[in-house]
């Protein structure tokens, strides 16, 4: 369990980042966030980078951005990243 350490279950994720468990998993199934780390037996870990980013998820829908526009926001920038790395 040594190689965990620092990484936190759904449930301690989503508390720490003041989400609904639900919420996080609709986050998953979505693509806005991907776990640090899937353990052998399919448990998603998180670290503090991605509960940040649950955070900043959180308050841009509270903002009134859709989910939709906020993964665009995400997705986009690797996009043009990965075009400009071929181009």
């Amino acid at each position: 369990m040594d190689e965990n350490k620092g990484l936190m279950q759904i449930g301690a994720a989503a508390k720490k980042a003041g989400v609904s468990r639900q919420s996080l998993q609709y986050y998953l199934m979505v693509g806005l966030l991907e776990p640090t780390q899937v353990t052998p037996t399919g448990r998603r870990l998180f670290d503090d980078q991605a509960v940040a980013r649950i955070k900043l998820i959180r308050k841009l829908n509270q903002s009134g951005y859709t989910l939709r526009a906020i993964r665009e926001l995400f997705v986009e920038p690797r996009t043009r990243d990965r075009e400009n790395d071929h181009g």
